[in-house]
């Protein structure tokens, strides 16, 4: 009686799961059309790209055209400033959303949670409110058609990242800081010694967001730039289309190397992700 009743409860648990992943599989097919269209398109000869009715598997399948693709839109120019923009992006928030999320958390002054309230608040305030504000200030400061304005801010600390950082800070022990102030050690030193070697795993997940963030950015760019030498990927695969002549295999393909990086990295850091991500709501 025993083993069949194991069978049972076996059998059960397999058809929940099946259910379960069957399911997530039917979720996640319309996300994925998206992208089987666009690999789909980057392989196809140009006459395939409008056929009618649509040829959903390319044949033959033409690799050449991502060849093509760089050569024939300034792929190299857009990945290169692309390139600056997110590592100077993702250095500047590394670099300041630490220092004040600790001094949000681990520091105790008066008035750090109005302080925090405050920052916070600052997320509400939807984008397009602020955005002509920030264009005529950074208009007078020359900073207009270059990357200052979407590098330098991130020096100052991006809000979301700071309360993200703060709530990971907050379930480090006490006991660890106030050990280092019994031992001498001045708040510099605890910050670089003791807080930031524990908080791997968040600042893996900001990175990544700010990678993601600054990746993609489409509408940053297109305010203050002016030159096309000067285009992201994000932004001067748009101009390339609206200007020219588009052949969409080869848009699709440079399409699908755009893509490609960050689909890399998200499969690669998922765990770091899920992970850094759960020990921000822990606190003891």
């Amino acid at each position: 009686m025993s083993v069949s009743r194991k069978g049972v409860r076996f059998l059960k648990i397999l058809k929940a799961q099946v259910i379960t992943r069957l399911i997530l599989i039917a979720v996640c097919i319309p996300f994925l059309l998206p992208f089987f269209w666009m690999l789909s398109t980057a392989l196809k000869t140009l006459p395939q790209t409008v056929a009618y009715p649509p040829v959903l598997i390319p044949n033959p399948i033409v690799w050449d055209n991502f060849r093509e693709a760089v050569l024939t839109i300034p792929f190299f120019t857009y990945f290169k400033n692309t390139s600056i923009y997110v590592g100077f992006s993702i250095l500047g928030t590394i670099i300041s959303c630490p220092l004040v999320a600790y001094g949000l958390s681990i520091v105790r002054w008066p008035g750090r949670d109005s302080l925090l309230i405050l920052i916070l608040a600052t997320m509400m305030i939807p984008f397009p409110v602020t955005m002509i504000p920030l264009f005529v200030l950074f208009s007078k400061l020359g900073w207009i058609n270059s990357y200052k304005p979407l590098i330098i801010p991130t020096f100052f600390g991006t809000p979301f990242f700071i309360f993200l950082l703060r709530q990971f800070f907050m379930t480090i022990p006490p006991s660890l800081s106030d050990a280092a102030r019994i031992d001498g050690a001045s708040e510099l030193t605890i910050f670089t010694r003791v807080i930031l070697p524990l908080c791997k795993p968040a600042l893996g997940v900001v990175a990544l967001f700010q990678f993601l963030g600054s990746w993609n950015n489409f509408l940053g760019p297109l305010i203050y730039l002016m030159e096309e030498s000067k285009y992201p990927l994000s932004l001067g695969l748009q101009d390339y289309r609206s200007t020219h002549t588009v052949q969409w295999n080869l848009f699709m393909a440079a399409s699908t190397l755009v893509v490609i990086p960050t689909v890399v990295i998200f499969f690669l850091t998922q765990r770091r992700i899920i992970e850094g991500i759960h020990l921000t709501g822990i606190k003891e």
